[in-house]
Protein backbone atom coordinates (compact mmCIF):
# COMPACT_ATOMS: atom_id res chain seq x y z
CA UNK A 1 0.00 0.00 0.00
CA UNK A 2 1.04 3.67 -0.70
CA UNK A 3 0.33 7.17 -0.40
CA UNK A 4 -2.80 8.48 1.95
CA UNK A 5 -3.64 6.23 4.97
CA UNK A 6 -6.32 3.93 4.47
CA UNK A 7 -8.94 4.51 6.49
CA UNK A 8 -10.32 2.01 9.00
CA UNK A 9 -14.04 2.79 10.39
CA UNK A 10 -15.33 1.11 13.20
CA UNK A 11 -19.03 1.05 14.70
CA UNK A 12 -19.66 0.92 17.76
CA UNK A 13 -23.03 1.44 19.70
CA UNK A 14 -23.99 1.44 23.60
CA UNK A 15 -23.06 -2.08 25.51
CA UNK A 16 -19.87 -3.09 22.99
CA UNK A 17 -17.64 -5.08 24.15
CA UNK A 18 -14.23 -2.63 24.72
CA UNK A 19 -11.93 -5.89 23.45
CA UNK A 20 -13.85 -5.79 20.24
CA UNK A 21 -12.47 -2.38 19.52
CA UNK A 22 -9.65 -2.15 21.36
CA UNK A 23 -8.02 -5.31 19.99
CA UNK A 24 -8.17 -4.54 15.79
CA UNK A 25 -7.27 -0.53 17.13
CA UNK A 26 -4.26 -2.20 18.67
CA UNK A 27 -2.95 -4.18 15.28
CA UNK A 28 -3.93 -1.41 12.94
CA UNK A 29 -1.77 0.80 15.63
CA UNK A 30 1.27 -1.56 15.85
CA UNK A 31 0.69 -2.49 11.42
CA UNK A 32 1.33 1.49 11.14
CA UNK A 33 4.41 1.67 13.21
CA UNK A 34 6.63 -0.42 11.03
CA UNK A 35 4.44 0.12 7.76
CA UNK A 36 3.73 3.90 7.74
CA UNK A 37 1.43 5.90 7.03
CA UNK A 38 -0.46 2.86 8.27
CA UNK A 39 -4.31 3.42 9.30
CA UNK A 40 -6.21 6.53 9.80
CA UNK A 41 -8.99 4.88 12.40
CA UNK A 42 -12.28 6.20 13.48
CA UNK A 43 -14.31 5.60 16.03
CA UNK A 44 -18.56 5.92 14.84
CA UNK A 45 -21.40 5.57 16.48
CA UNK A 46 -24.81 7.50 15.79
CA UNK A 47 -23.08 10.80 17.45
CA UNK A 48 -19.90 12.09 18.84
CA UNK A 49 -18.75 11.34 22.60
CA UNK A 50 -18.97 9.00 25.05
CA UNK A 51 -20.14 5.42 24.69
CA UNK A 52 -20.32 2.79 27.23
CA UNK A 53 -19.17 -0.62 27.19
CA UNK A 54 -20.49 -3.42 28.66
CA UNK A 55 -18.04 -3.64 31.11
CA UNK A 56 -18.46 0.46 32.23
CA UNK A 57 -15.80 1.86 30.51
CA UNK A 58 -16.59 4.73 28.23
CA UNK A 59 -15.23 5.00 25.16
CA UNK A 60 -15.40 8.03 23.01
CA UNK A 61 -16.67 8.23 19.13
CA UNK A 62 -14.37 10.36 17.46
CA UNK A 63 -17.56 10.51 14.26
CA UNK A 64 -20.98 10.59 14.22
CA UNK A 65 -22.32 7.35 11.04
CA UNK A 66 -24.40 10.47 9.54
CA UNK A 67 -21.67 12.89 8.83
CA UNK A 68 -19.40 10.40 7.21
CA UNK A 69 -18.34 11.01 3.88
CA UNK A 70 -15.76 9.38 0.67
CA UNK A 71 -14.34 5.91 0.51
CA UNK A 72 -14.04 3.50 3.04
CA UNK A 73 -10.66 1.19 3.29
CA UNK A 74 -12.49 -1.24 6.02
CA UNK A 75 -15.83 -1.05 8.13
CA UNK A 76 -15.71 -2.80 11.39
CA UNK A 77 -18.86 -3.60 13.07
CA UNK A 78 -18.38 -4.79 16.95
CA UNK A 79 -20.02 -6.99 18.88
CA UNK A 80 -21.13 -6.99 22.93
CA UNK A 81 -24.45 -7.32 24.60
CA UNK A 82 -26.28 -4.24 23.35
CA UNK A 83 -25.76 -5.86 19.37
CA UNK A 84 -29.41 -6.68 19.38
CA UNK A 85 -30.71 -3.58 20.42
CA UNK A 86 -28.25 -1.86 17.25
CA UNK A 87 -29.48 -4.53 15.15
CA UNK A 88 -33.06 -3.67 15.46
CA UNK A 89 -32.20 -0.14 15.20
CA UNK A 90 -33.19 0.89 11.67
CA UNK A 91 -30.85 4.23 11.76
CA UNK A 92 -27.78 2.19 12.66
CA UNK A 93 -28.47 -0.84 10.41
CA UNK A 94 -28.95 2.19 7.63
CA UNK A 95 -25.71 3.50 8.12
CA UNK A 96 -23.89 0.31 8.18
CA UNK A 97 -25.60 -0.83 4.42
CA UNK A 98 -25.06 2.47 3.14
CA UNK A 99 -20.97 2.95 4.42
CA UNK A 100 -20.40 -0.83 3.24
CA UNK A 101 -21.57 0.46 -0.04
CA UNK A 102 -18.64 3.11 0.15
CA UNK A 103 -15.90 0.23 1.79
CA UNK A 104 -13.48 -1.58 0.20
CA UNK A 105 -14.05 -4.42 2.32
CA UNK A 106 -16.94 -4.70 5.50
CA UNK A 107 -15.90 -6.86 8.05
CA UNK A 108 -17.60 -7.64 11.90
CA UNK A 109 -16.13 -8.54 15.04
CA UNK A 110 -17.96 -11.11 17.50
CA UNK A 111 -21.94 -10.68 17.73
CA UNK A 112 -21.06 -7.75 15.45
CA UNK A 113 -22.37 -9.90 12.81
CA UNK A 114 -26.04 -9.55 13.69
CA UNK A 115 -25.62 -6.16 12.93
CA UNK A 116 -24.19 -7.41 9.17
CA UNK A 117 -27.04 -9.51 9.02
CA UNK A 118 -29.45 -7.05 10.03
CA UNK A 119 -28.41 -4.98 6.61
CA UNK A 120 -28.50 -8.32 4.41
CA UNK A 121 -24.60 -8.11 3.62
CA UNK A 122 -24.25 -11.72 5.11
CA UNK A 123 -27.05 -12.94 2.63
CA UNK A 124 -25.59 -15.92 0.68
CA UNK A 125 -22.41 -15.51 2.54
CA UNK A 126 -20.11 -17.79 5.26
CA UNK A 127 -19.94 -16.43 8.17
CA UNK A 128 -19.27 -16.88 12.20
CA UNK A 129 -19.78 -15.16 15.23
CA UNK A 130 -18.96 -16.23 19.09
CA UNK A 131 -19.47 -19.62 19.57
CA UNK A 132 -21.95 -18.47 22.21
CA UNK A 133 -24.23 -16.87 19.56
CA UNK A 134 -24.10 -19.48 16.47
CA UNK A 135 -27.33 -20.87 16.73
CA UNK A 136 -29.14 -17.71 17.21
CA UNK A 137 -27.58 -16.18 14.71
CA UNK A 138 -28.30 -19.21 12.04
CA UNK A 139 -31.95 -19.17 13.46
CA UNK A 140 -32.74 -15.75 13.24
CA UNK A 141 -31.09 -15.17 9.71
CA UNK A 142 -31.33 -18.72 7.93
CA UNK A 143 -29.71 -16.84 4.55
CA UNK A 144 -26.53 -17.02 6.16
CA UNK A 145 -24.49 -19.85 6.31
CA UNK A 146 -23.09 -20.10 9.76
CA UNK A 147 -19.62 -21.49 10.67
CA UNK A 148 -19.38 -22.09 14.06
CA UNK A 149 -15.86 -22.97 14.59
CA UNK A 150 -13.57 -20.96 12.69
CA UNK A 151 -11.71 -18.35 14.38
CA UNK A 152 -12.71 -15.56 11.42
CA UNK A 153 -14.11 -16.21 7.80
CA UNK A 154 -14.02 -14.72 4.76
CA UNK A 155 -16.00 -14.73 2.32
CA UNK A 156 -15.05 -12.03 -0.43
CA UNK A 157 -15.37 -8.52 0.70
CA UNK A 158 -16.66 -9.40 3.83
CA UNK A 159 -14.68 -11.21 6.61
CA UNK A 160 -16.45 -12.17 10.07
CA UNK A 161 -14.69 -13.12 13.09
CA UNK A 162 -15.42 -15.26 16.29
CA UNK A 163 -15.62 -13.91 19.72
CA UNK A 164 -14.05 -11.30 21.28
CA UNK A 165 -10.36 -11.73 20.76
CA UNK A 166 -10.77 -12.98 17.78
CA UNK A 167 -10.96 -9.57 16.40
CA UNK A 168 -7.41 -9.30 16.86
CA UNK A 169 -6.96 -12.44 14.58
CA UNK A 170 -8.86 -10.87 11.87
CA UNK A 171 -7.03 -7.63 11.87
CA UNK A 172 -3.89 -9.69 11.74
CA UNK A 173 -4.99 -11.32 8.92
CA UNK A 174 -6.81 -7.85 7.39
CA UNK A 175 -2.61 -6.69 7.86
CA UNK A 176 -1.27 -9.61 6.29
CA UNK A 177 -3.82 -9.11 3.62
CA UNK A 178 -2.38 -5.05 2.94
CA UNK A 179 0.96 -5.55 4.07
CA UNK A 180 2.32 -9.20 3.88
CA UNK A 181 2.87 -11.95 6.81
CA UNK A 182 6.01 -10.72 7.79
CA UNK A 183 4.20 -7.57 8.53
CA UNK A 184 1.89 -8.83 10.62
CA UNK A 185 3.57 -11.40 11.94
CA UNK A 186 5.88 -8.39 13.55
CA UNK A 187 2.70 -6.64 15.24
CA UNK A 188 1.15 -10.46 16.62
CA UNK A 189 5.06 -10.65 18.60
CA UNK A 190 4.84 -7.01 19.81
CA UNK A 191 1.44 -7.52 20.94
CA UNK A 192 2.40 -11.69 22.39
CA UNK A 193 -0.42 -13.03 20.06
CA UNK A 194 -0.51 -15.91 17.77
CA UNK A 195 -0.26 -15.38 13.93
CA UNK A 196 -2.29 -17.81 13.57
CA UNK A 197 -3.67 -19.58 16.59
CA UNK A 198 -4.15 -23.45 16.44
CA UNK A 199 -7.30 -24.87 15.81
CA UNK A 200 -11.33 -22.83 16.54
CA UNK A 201 -13.20 -21.22 18.92
CA UNK A 202 -14.92 -24.71 19.74
CA UNK A 203 -11.76 -25.44 21.51
CA UNK A 204 -12.70 -22.81 24.27
CA UNK A 205 -16.61 -23.25 24.27
CA UNK A 206 -17.13 -26.73 26.15
CA UNK A 207 -16.66 -26.03 30.10
CA UNK A 208 -17.92 -22.46 29.37
CA UNK A 209 -21.46 -23.93 27.96
CA UNK A 210 -20.96 -26.20 30.81
CA UNK A 211 -21.21 -24.35 33.74
CA UNK A 212 -25.08 -23.42 33.17
CA UNK A 213 -27.08 -26.63 34.88
CA UNK A 214 -29.60 -25.80 36.91
CA UNK A 215 -29.98 -28.52 39.36
CA UNK A 216 -27.31 -29.12 41.61
CA UNK A 217 -26.61 -33.21 41.28
CA UNK A 218 -25.93 -32.05 37.58
CA UNK A 219 -23.50 -29.39 38.29
CA UNK A 220 -21.65 -32.39 40.76
CA UNK A 221 -21.88 -34.35 38.03
CA UNK A 222 -20.28 -32.44 35.64
CA UNK A 223 -17.52 -31.58 37.99
CA UNK A 224 -17.04 -34.97 38.50
CA UNK A 225 -16.68 -35.50 34.92
CA UNK A 226 -13.84 -33.20 34.81
CA UNK A 227 -11.88 -35.01 37.32
CA UNK A 228 -12.80 -38.55 36.02
CA UNK A 229 -12.25 -38.49 32.42
CA UNK A 230 -10.32 -41.73 32.20
CA UNK A 231 -13.65 -43.42 33.41
CA UNK A 232 -16.58 -45.02 31.88
CA UNK A 233 -18.70 -41.85 30.94
CA UNK A 234 -21.35 -43.44 28.77
CA UNK A 235 -24.62 -41.94 29.00
CA UNK A 236 -25.78 -45.37 30.99
CA UNK A 237 -22.79 -44.89 33.57
CA UNK A 238 -23.70 -41.10 34.26
CA UNK A 239 -27.05 -41.51 34.36
CA UNK A 240 -26.59 -44.25 36.95
CA UNK A 241 -24.06 -41.84 38.61
CA UNK A 242 -27.27 -38.82 38.50
CA UNK A 243 -29.91 -41.54 39.96
CA UNK A 244 -32.14 -41.41 37.02
CA UNK A 245 -33.10 -42.77 34.18
CA UNK A 246 -30.56 -42.55 30.34
CA UNK A 247 -33.32 -41.57 28.61
CA UNK A 248 -34.21 -38.47 31.46
CA UNK A 249 -30.79 -37.84 32.31
CA UNK A 250 -29.68 -37.58 28.24
CA UNK A 251 -32.40 -34.99 28.25
CA UNK A 252 -32.12 -33.26 31.54
CA UNK A 253 -27.97 -32.83 30.37
CA UNK A 254 -29.46 -31.66 26.99
CA UNK A 255 -31.88 -29.10 28.09
CA UNK A 256 -29.91 -27.60 31.10
CA UNK A 257 -26.00 -27.99 29.99
CA UNK A 258 -26.99 -27.02 25.91
CA UNK A 259 -25.11 -30.08 24.67
CA UNK A 260 -25.51 -33.64 24.61
CA UNK A 261 -23.74 -35.65 27.14
CA UNK A 262 -21.36 -37.14 24.59
CA UNK A 263 -20.40 -33.96 22.90
CA UNK A 264 -19.77 -32.44 26.23
CA UNK A 265 -17.70 -35.71 27.35
CA UNK A 266 -15.62 -35.10 24.29
CA UNK A 267 -14.80 -31.55 24.40
CA UNK A 268 -13.52 -31.90 27.86
CA UNK A 269 -11.18 -34.78 26.94
CA UNK A 270 -10.00 -32.84 24.01
CA UNK A 271 -9.61 -29.66 26.28
CA UNK A 272 -7.50 -32.09 28.59
CA UNK A 273 -5.61 -33.42 25.80
CA UNK A 274 -4.67 -29.84 24.53
CA UNK A 275 -3.10 -29.27 27.84
CA UNK A 276 -1.44 -32.62 27.99
CA UNK A 277 0.09 -31.63 24.19
CA UNK A 278 1.45 -28.32 25.42
CA UNK A 279 3.21 -29.36 28.16
CA UNK A 280 4.87 -32.57 27.81
CA UNK A 281 6.08 -34.88 25.38
CA UNK A 282 4.03 -37.84 26.42
CA UNK A 283 3.31 -40.33 23.06
CA UNK A 284 -0.10 -39.56 21.31
CA UNK A 285 -1.72 -43.25 22.20
CA UNK A 286 -0.44 -42.38 25.85
CA UNK A 287 -2.21 -39.01 26.08
CA UNK A 288 -5.12 -40.86 24.67
CA UNK A 289 -5.23 -43.35 27.74
CA UNK A 290 -5.01 -40.61 29.95
CA UNK A 291 -7.76 -38.73 28.87
CA UNK A 292 -10.15 -41.55 28.31
CA UNK A 293 -10.23 -42.31 24.60
CA UNK A 294 -10.70 -45.73 23.46
CA UNK A 295 -7.72 -45.42 21.11
CA UNK A 296 -5.49 -43.47 19.65
CA UNK A 297 -7.58 -43.23 16.15
CA UNK A 298 -10.74 -42.41 17.84
CA UNK A 299 -8.59 -39.64 19.86
CA UNK A 300 -6.76 -38.48 16.67
CA UNK A 301 -10.43 -38.55 14.57
CA UNK A 302 -11.87 -36.11 17.82
CA UNK A 303 -9.39 -34.00 17.83
CA UNK A 304 -9.60 -32.98 13.97
CA UNK A 305 -12.96 -32.55 14.72
CA UNK A 306 -13.37 -30.13 17.53
CA UNK A 307 -9.56 -28.38 17.48
CA UNK A 308 -9.57 -28.55 13.32
CA UNK A 309 -5.82 -29.88 13.51
CA UNK A 310 -3.88 -33.21 14.10
CA UNK A 311 -2.50 -33.65 17.65
CA UNK A 312 0.89 -33.53 16.19
CA UNK A 313 0.42 -30.64 14.49
CA UNK A 314 -1.25 -29.43 17.14
CA UNK A 315 1.66 -29.87 19.68
CA UNK A 316 4.60 -28.80 16.97
CA UNK A 317 2.92 -25.38 16.18
CA UNK A 318 2.35 -24.58 20.06
CA UNK A 319 5.78 -25.83 20.67
CA UNK A 320 7.10 -23.49 18.18
CA UNK A 321 4.92 -20.87 19.12
CA UNK A 322 6.26 -21.39 22.67
CA UNK A 323 9.89 -21.65 21.60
Amino acid sequence: MNGAAPRVVIVVFDGIQALDLVGPFEVFTGAGRLKPPGYRVSVAASELGPVPTESGLTVVADAALARIRGPIDTLIVAGGSGVYDAARNPSLVGAVSRLARRSRRVTSVCSGAFVLAAAGLLDGRRAVTHWARCDRLAGEYPNVTVEPDPVFVRDGNVWTSAGVTAGMDLALALVADDHGRDVALEVARWLVLYMVRPGGQAQFSAQLAGQGALREPLRELQAWIADHLDADLSVAALARRAVMSDRNFARAFAREVGTTPGSYVERLRIEAARRVLETSREPSASVATRCGFASAETFHRSFVRVVGTTPAMYRKHFRAVAG
